[in-house]
């Protein structure tokens, strides 16, 4: 298959990959509704740099250690699953009140960078994903790593491009969703869709 065909194939796949709805898509929805545009955009920054990441794990070895290592893999699927389950029922316990300075929220607490980039880094599916997908699209005889990270790439440039579409259409509905009863609602209903992903996440086999 040319370089072309490859590259189109791959931004096809990794497109609607992007677009199914997931942890990523609730975690941007919910921080921008509720925190804000600079904030939804900080979370998406985070989860596409974990990506990155992971992209480069893969690239150096360490995703096919994951790939065929179970210890390694349930190690890293329980860390990802406690941190998942951390973060939602934070959010089904404490739902907040309002936004901004009024809600009061700490510099750790509005962090959604580093909460972005943890929740994919300790989600070994996203390891997995690239160790199987990528291969397919790397065409015989060419440096691993380079295409590894272009590959990568596109991916997150598709990502980044999804999450400006999800933080752009939630700002016409922004006076709305910043109201308290919507907070609290999308604070618990996203808080509940973290904790059924980290029981998913925790019994699901390679």
């Amino acid at each position: 298959m040319p370089f072309a065909d490859n590259l189109l194939a791959f931004t096809l796949a990794a497109t609607l990959l992007t677009i199914t709805p997931g942890l990523d898509t609730a975690l941007i929805l919910r921080t921008c509704t509720v925190e804000g545009r600079r904030q939804g955009l900080r979370a998406a920054l985070g989860i596409n740099a974990g990506c990155l990441l992971w992209g480069a794990a893969v690239a150096f070895g360490l995703g096919a250690l994951i790939a065929v290592s179970a210890l390694a893999y349930d190690v890293l699927k329980y860390c990802g699953a406690v941190y998942l389950a951390w973060l939602g029922a934070n959010m089904l316990v404490r739902p907040r009140q309002a936004l901004g300075p009024a809600a009061n929220v700490s510099r750790a607490e509005a962090n959604w960078f580093f909460k972005g980039m943890m929740g994919n880094l300790l989600n070994p599916k996203v390891g997995i994903f690239y160790v199987s997908f990528l291969p397919q699209f790397i065409p015989p005889g060419q440096p691993l790593v380079a295409w590894t990270f272009a590959l990568v790439g596109i991916h997150v440039v598709l990502g980044l491009a999804w999450a400006m579409l999800l933080i752009g259409a939630t700002q016409s509905l922004a006076g709305v969703l910043r109201r308290a009863p919507v907070i609290q609602w999308m604070d618990r209903a996203t808080g509940l869709v973290f904790v059924l992903f980290a029981a998913r996440l925790a019994l699901s086999r390679r």
